[in-house]
């Protein structure tokens, strides 16, 4: 039987597939990416093209050798890294290292029996349009990175990183701090009648004002200040409290419009949208959603049918659907339904945009039968959650639309015009198994006006008037975010979830109550692109260099002259950057706060090393910082080692008496004092008379340590000696020692008793520094003896 070789990327793939395909097959995992560009240099050729030197990845030596191994022993080798740019890539790069000639490349959008069949009956040769597109942004991402972040560490600070992307969507988070800063509210007020009819009461808003003439044209009425909306219930007779009085007149049914309109089915997922809902319903981060679904992707354990892969491949911008999933939609929407569920017409497609790629379907269960109830118990609860977001989302995308009746009521009081709105499900359609999660959608909550009559007259039963004032524009979510990078044609399905996540290490945007705030970091940063570099924060650029690089992998465009008509005027850019450009100091922000230490300065907000931090604006002269963990506390007493004072510290695990002259001096008392429960020191127990130390002659001391208390020298760390049997922390400490009475022939020390992850064991008490274990059946023979 022919044995053929089969190379993906992930172990739980591998397993996957390994299940499907039996005899015949090997299936091994290449971990991902095995070549990369280098780390301690550029490692691009731009003389000669924008040549990329490649180099084995440290740690995948072992993995390419296997993977050799295995391939010589094969009779084909077929390459089946994921369905993008990405796999196109590791693919190439597996069989360049390899040196595979021209080797086979099969796709699995999903790990199914059927499609892992499909996929091998019909396999190809590498793309290398892909591969050139992914090289052209890698190339790309490297050079911005390794030629634009060294100057901002110059200018601004060490450790920042600019990018492609990333630098546009800080740029899109500091554009909207800057209009909501701007933002000037403006005040508003509304008015209700609460009318009732057969005592069921509804709202009726004014909307207008009728003109000088019964004739003339309705205007419409804003309502900007308290004093307008008084006048409006001063002419309807309405008193201070809004309630009705003789001189109140009744509100008139002038016109009734009923209309039903429809509600369609959402499409089906894309990455974005994914990862939009994930974060919107699920509280899930953009990376933590891409982690789940790649495993449900490549295959999970389900009891007696071992691993099965659950969804489609998950990075993809196209909402398709094939005709077979279709069809299994179809068949269980009906039985589990009703026919009049299923949509009549064809599912609506997202709206074609120059970048969207059409290379595999949207994000859908590879079996709808598949359920999610039928699964719960068998995925964690996270899984769980995101696995029934994706079922629900594709079964409503295949039902049919939500219908509502609507009703529209105007109705007039003196010169005043009101209008009342009701809105009554009729059929709920997809809305069967999924409801909108968003605020308009409670505005749309059913709401029932009684049946009403043209020209009936109604009594008013209460006034209502309201204050409101226009707000800015929100925040960015991580998920808007990504809404909006995706809208403007920034990324792609792979970087979305990176570019949030690395924006927020690098610290230039913080993430409070779910909303992305700009840092003073992230704002200088951005000041400092938009000053020297336009083009790499400039939103439209960047969404047409995307454009430039689709056009490689489509063959409209060739590598080295696309990168290069990007290159040369960065190139220029940055020259003149490093000749003008003056060093730049992140800006403190100040608090209003006076420093409560020296009572002068103020405090104000800095960038550290490790984030944000409060301190005082007069440093170094005073030294405060908020909220730094309490200072070290005198004892009274000196060090015995060097005469600095000994100062009682919190440490990791617990109170300690150590030097004042950390870390030049590392001496630590034994005995450190309890501790009150104000947090102040309390007295000392009596030191416990323990003996000299048998290997160095200071004293023994019992100290605390990670598996409970034990007694060992006070020269530690010159010398480790721990007295054999002094664990008192438990059976659950697992660190006991009980002496055998037996001494070491090796060093001298007692033999000890001590539990290990196989059982039992003796061995000497000088251990590190003595090894000697006895011979296993003498061993056994003592430890059986106990």
């Amino acid at each position: 039987m022919p044995n053929r070789l089969i190379i993906v990327e992930s172990p739980s793939k591998a397993r996957t597939l390994a299940k499907f395909l039996g005899a015949g097959y090997t299936v091994k995992a290449s971990m991902g990416h095995v070549r990369d560009l280098p780390k301690s240099k550029i490692g691009v050729d731009i003389d000669a093209g924008f040549v990329p030197e490649y180099q084995v990845i440290k740690g995948k030596e072992k993995q390419i050798k296997e993977l050799q191994a295995a391939s010589r022993k094969a009779d084909s080798t077929l390459l089946a890294a994921d369905p993008d740019r990405e796999g196109e890539a590791i693919a190439w790069h597996i069989a360049q290292a390899l040196k595979l000639d021209d080797p086979d490349r099969v796709v699995f959008h999903e790990i199914t029996k059927g499609a892992v069949e499909a996929a091998l009956a019909e396999p190809r040769k590498i793309d290398r349009g892909l591969v050139s597109a992914q090289e052209a942004r890698r190339v790309i991402d490297r050079l911005v990175g390794y030629k634009l972040s060294p100057l901002l560490w110059r200018k601004v600070r060490t450790g920042l990183s600019a990018g492609r992307v990333q630098s546009v969507a800080v740029r899109l988070v500091v554009d909207r701090e800057a209009e909501i800063d701007a933002f000037v509210t403006k005040e508003s007020w509304t008015v209700d009648a609460i009318l009732e009819k057969d005592k069921a009461a509804f709202a009726a808003r004014l909307v207008g004002k009728r003109g000088e003439s019964p004739a003339a044209d309705v205007d419409k009425l804003e309502l900007g200040t308290e004093a307008e909306a008084r006048t409006v219930a001063d002419a309807l007779g309405i008193d201070a409290d809004g309630r009705a009085t003789a001189a109140t007149p009744a509100f008139t049914v002038e016109g009734i419009e009923a209309r039903e309109t429809s509600r369609q089915a959402p499409i089906p997922y894309t990455t974005s949208t994914l990862q939009q809902d994930a974060s919107t319903r699920l509280r899930l981060s953009p990376r933590r959603t891409m982690s789940m679904a790649q495993q449900l992707y490549e295959g999970l354990e389900l009891g007696s049918a071992g691993p099965v892969g659950l969804i489609t491949y998950m990075r993809t911008d196209s909402t398709r659907i094939s005709d077979v999933a279709k069809g299994q939609a179809a068949d269980h929407i009906v039985i589990q339904f009703g026919k009049e569920y299923l949509r009549g017409t064809p599912a609506r497609q997202r709206a074609a945009a120059g970048n969207i790629q059409d290379a595999h379907e949207a994000v859908r269960p590879t079996d709808v039968a598949r359920t999610p109830e039928s699964l719960r118990d068998q995925l964690d609860p996270a899984q769980y959650r995101l696995y029934d977001l994706i079922w629900r989302r594709f079964v409503a995308s295949q039902m049919a639309a939500a219908r509502f009746l609507n009703t529209r009521a105007s109705l007039a009081a003196g010169e005043y015009l009101f209008r009342a709105s009701g809105s009554v499900l009729q059929f709920d359609g997809f809305q069967k198994v999924w409801k909108r999660d968003d605020e308009k959608d409670k505005d749309r909550e059913e709401h029932v006006l009684p049946a009403l009559q043209s020209g009936e007259r109604l009594p008013c039963v209460d006034f209502r008037r309201e204050q409101h004032f226009t707000q800015p524009p929100p925040r960015y979510t991580e998920a808007s975010l990504i809404k909006e990078l995706e809208e403007r044609g920034i990324g792609r399905p792979s970087t979305y979830a990176p570019t949030i996540e690395v924006i927020q290490e690098r610290n230039y945007v913080r993430q409070e109550e779910r909303r992305l705030h700009p840092t003073e970091l992230g704002k200088t940063v951005d000041g400092v692109l938009r000053e020297h570099f336009p083009a790499i924060v400039d939103v439209d650029f960047t969404a047409e260099m995307e454009k430039r690089l689709d056009g490689i992998e489509e063959g409209t465009r060739q590598y080295e002259p696309t990168i290069r008509e990007w290159y040369d005027p960065f190139a220029v850019t940055l020259s003149k950057a490093e000749a003008n450009m003056e060093r730049v100091k992140v800006p403190a922000r100040d608090t209003g706060e006076l420093c409560p230490q020296c009572g002068e300065g103020s405090l104000v907000i800095r960038e550290g090393k490790f984030g944000e931090f409060t301190g005082c604006s007069r440093y170094p002269e005073c030294d405060y910082i908020k909220d730094r963990k309490a200072a070290a506390e005198p004892t009274g007493e000196m060090c015995p080692e060097c005469g600095k004072p000994l100062v009682l510290r919190q440490g990791r695990r617990g109170p300690f008496v150590g030097c004042s002259g950390y870390p030049g001096c590392r001496h630590i008392k034994g005995d450190a004092p309890a501790v009150a429960a104000d947090g102040s020191s309390a007295a000392a127990a009596p030191a416990e008379e323990l003996g000299p130390c048998p290997d160095c002659g200071k004293p023994l001391a019992r100290r605390s340590g990670r598996r409970g208390s034990f007694v060992g020298c006070t020269g530690y760390p010159s010398c480790k000696y721990i007295q054999a049997g002094s664990n008192q922390a438990g059976p659950s400490a697992g660190a006991s020692a009980e002496p055998t009475g037996e001494m070491c022939p090796k060093c001298g020390k007692p033999l000890v008793k001590r539990q290990g992850r196989y059982g039992p064991f003796v061995s000497c008490s000088g251990y590190p520094g003595c090894k000697y274990r006895p011979p296993k059946a003498a061993a056994a023979e003592k430890v059986g003896a106990r």
